[in-house]
């Protein structure tokens, strides 16, 4: 095989090359919280799409911070999330998980790994936590991201899974680890996110679209 050589002419005189492929995740749209009540993104509705589109949805959430407080020390919210089936109203499809946490307060004295039952769904139809007792310390926040597989599938349950970190109330690093199903083979096509107590004072979430492997 002969040897190619390039020189500086050679290389100055190309004039194009082939495109890199695009990435197999979309952004689909950004909401950005400021005293709201709740977040929520709706398939058709202000450019979002939850449909057969994509088999899989991710939900990034940026220094999403709580203005309520239901814990002592005046903070611990619990950042929570539910969804409508196709036609469906309320935000209270049946809902089943499971959640394990990981933390470490800020003085070193405390660590912990657990199973947390009274932070799961079993059959639920309320709102089911995704990160527990959040600060609202002004410089606090909850950083994570959750997966929703096949929302549009008429046939199967509606898997999800995320990880989140966040500053919870006394000063601790909290990593929140939920995961479950929605118990409908009806299709979702709506999500909606909120604090447990008073309002999202401000963040960000953005959903993604992801392409077949």
């Amino acid at each position: 095989m002969a040897l190619v050589k390039y020189n500086n002419n050679s290389i100055s005189s190309v004039t194009s090359a082939a495109s890199f492929p695009a990435g197999a995740m979309t952004l689909i749209k950004t909401l950005t919280a400021s005293s709201s009540s709740t977040v929520d993104f709706v398939d058709g509705s202000s450019d979002v799409i939850l449909d057969n589109t994509y088999p899989i949805y991710m939900f990034k959430f940026i220094n999403m911070h709580p203005s309520g407080s239901s814990g002592s020390g005046g903070d611990g919210a619990e950042f929570m999330f539910q969804a409508n089936a196709s036609g469906g109203s309320g935000f209270n499809e049946t809902v089943t998980t499971t959640f394990f946490l990981a933390l470490h307060n800020e003085a070193g004295g405390t660590t912990n790994l657990l199973y947390e039952g009274d932070h799961d769904s079993a059959q639920g139809t309320a709102y089911t936590e995704l990160h527990g007792q959040n600060s609202n310390d002004s410089d606090h926040g909850m950083c994570g991201k959750l997966f929703l597989f096949n929302p549009s599938s008429t046939t199967f349950l509606k898997h999800f899974f995320g990880r989140f970190s966040g500053t919870s109330s006394g000063n601790f690093e909290r990593d929140d680890f939920p995961a479950g199903y929605f118990n409908t083979t009806s299709a979702i096509d709506e999500i909606s996110f909120k604090f447990s107590s008073g309002n999202i004072d401000s963040g960000t979430i953005k959903l993604y679209g992801i392409k077949d492997s």
